[in-house]
C-alpha cells in the first residue's frame, strides 16, 4: 500500500471540495448574464460532450498513464475555475462547463483506480478498500460543507470572491497532482480492444443492472437533493433566507460515506445494498406525501446520506469486477452506461417537475426501488469477471 499516494488524493479531494460559491451557483450565472434556461441547455450540452469523450479519455489515461492523465485532468480543472471567475455571458459559462466536461471524463475513468492501484488493487482487503474510497469521498464532502460556512460567515453576497477563492483552492490541488508518483499498470499478456470490454459488460447482464440501478440511486439524489430541494422546501413553508442551514445539512449527512465500509462488513454487500435502497425510496415517498419542514429536510439529508454511504461500495465492486490491464478503459465503460442512464432520467424528472415536485420525488422513489437489488453482482460476479473478459479475447 502506498500511503503517500493515498494522503495526496485526500488532500486533492478535500482542496477540490472548497467550491465557495456553490451556495448562489445559479444566482452567479444569473447576476452575469445568464438566465435558468441558458443554464439548462449547458447543461445538456455538457453532458453530451462528457459522453463523447469519456472512453477515449479511459483510452488514453490506460496509455500514458493514470498519473499524468490525473496532472492533465487537475490542471484543466483550475482552468474552468479561472473562467467561471471571469466569466460573463452564455458563451464563456458554456466554456467553463465544457473544459468541465473533459475534466470529469477524464477522471472518471482514473481517479478511482489509482486510489485502488495505490491501495495495493487487488491484494488490499475489501473492508479496508471501501475504508479509503468511503474517506476520500467524505473529506471532499467535508471542503464543501467548509466552503458553504466560510460563504456565510464571511463572504456573503460578493460572488466573485467566492469564485476566485475556489481557483485558489483548485489551483493548490493541481500543485499537489504533481508530486503524485506514477503507479504500476496493472500487467496483461494482451490490451483488449474496446468492443471487448462492451461485449463483456453485456454478457454479464447481472452486472449491467447493477449499474443500471447504480444510476438510478446517484441520479435520484442528485436531482432531488441538489435541483428539487428549493422546490420541495417552499413546498414545505420553508423560507428560501434558511435553505442555506438545509444545504449544509444534507452535505453533512454525505459525509456517512466514510462509514460504508462499517455497513457492508456488518450487513454483506447485497444487504447493504437493499437497506440504502430502500431508504432513499421510503424518503422519497414521505417527502412526497407530506409537506412538513423537518420532514422534508429529514428526507433530504436521508436520500443523500444513502447516495452517498453506496458510492464506495459501487467503487469497490467495480473495481473488483475487473481483472486485467486497462482499468480506466473499463471504467469509463461503466461510467459511459451510467451517464447515458443519467440523460433519460433528468428529461423525467424534469418534465415532471415542471407541474409539481409531488410526482417527481414518486419518480425519484420508483427509481430507488429499482430490481436491481435482486441483481447485485455480488462474489460471483466479481470471481467471474476475469475468465469472461477472457473468453471475449
Amino acid at each position: 500500500m502506498q500511503k503517500r499516494n493515498i494522503r495526496l488524493c485526500y488532500a486533492i479531494a478535500f482542496l477540490q471540495g472548497l467550491v465557495f460559491y456553490a451556495p448562489v451557483a445559479t444566482l452567479y450565472r444569473q447576476a452575469n448574464g445568464v438566465g435558468v434556461f441558458q443554464i439548462t441547455v449547458i447543461e445538456s450540452i455538457s453532458l453530451a460532450a462528457s459522453l463523447a469523450m469519456e472512453l477515449p479519455w479511459g483510452w488514453i489515461a490506460d496509455r500514458i498513464g493514470y498519473r499524468n492523465t490525473l496532472v492533465i485532468c487537475h490542471f484543466l480543472y483550475f482552468i474552468s475555475k479561472i473562467v467561471f471567475w471571469r466569466a460573463e455571458g452564455f458563451g464563456w459559462f458554456l466554456t467553463e462547463r465544457l473544459l468541465l466536461s473533459i475534466v470529469l471524463s477524464g477522471l472518471s475513468g482514473c481517479d478511482s483506480a489509482y486510489l485502488f492501484l495505490s491501495m495495493g488493487g487487488n491484494n488490499c482487503p475489501e473492508r479496508e478498500s471501501r475504508r479509503i474510497f468511503g474517506l476520500w469521498e467524505a473529506l471532499n464532502t467535508a471542503g464543501l460543507v467548509l466552503a458553504c460556512m466560510a460563504f456565510s460567515l464571511f463572504i456573503g453576497e460578493n460572488y466573485r470572491l467566492a469564485a476566485l477563492f475556489s481557483a485558489y483552492t483548485y489551483g493548490a490541488a493541481f500543485l499537489l497532482s504533481l508530486f503524485l508518483p506514477s503507479v504500476p499498470l496493472e500487467a496483461a499478456a494482451a490490451r483488449p480492444k474496446l468492443r471487448a470490454f462492451w461485449a463483456t459488460l453485456f454478457q454479464d447482464r447481472r452486472f449491467l443492472l447493477f449499474l443500471l440501478g447504480a444510476a438510478l440511486l446517484a441520479e435520484s439524489k442528485q436531482t432531488i437533493t441538489v435541483f428539487l430541494n428549493q422546490l420541495q422546501y417552499l413546498r414545505s413553508g420553508i423560507p428560501p433566507v434558511a435553505m442555506g442551514i438545509c444545504t449544509i445539512l444534507v452535505t453533512l449527512s454525505s459525509l456517512l460515506a466514510a462509514q460504508s465500509h462499517r455497513l457492508a462488513g456488518r450487513l454483506g454487500e447485497r444487504r447493504s445494498a437493499i437497506l440504502l435502497f430502500g431508504t432513499g425510496g421510503m424518503a422519497c415517498i414521505l417527502m412526497a406525501l407530506f409537506a412538513q419542514p423537518i420532514l422534508s429536510v429529514a428526507g433530504m439529508m436521508a436520500l443523500s446520506a444513502a447516495g452517498a454511504l453506496f458510492i464506495p461500495l459501487r467503487m469497490d465492486i467495480q473495481n473488483r469486477h475487473i481483472s486485467v490491464a486497462n482499468r480506466a478503459t473499463a471504467l469509463s465503460v461503466h461510467s459511459f452506461v451510467m451517464n447515458l442512464t443519467a440523460t433519460g432520467t433528468n428529461l423525467a424528472f424534469g418534465a415532471l417537475a415542471d407541474h409539481s415536485v409531488i410526482p417527481a420525488l414518486f419518480l425519484g422513489a420508483a427509481f430507488c426501488f429499482f430490481r436491481s437489488i435482486s441483481m447485485f453482482p455480488g462474489k460471483s460476479a466479481c470471481q467471474t469477471s476475469g475468465n469472461m473478459i477472457s473468453s471475449v479475447l
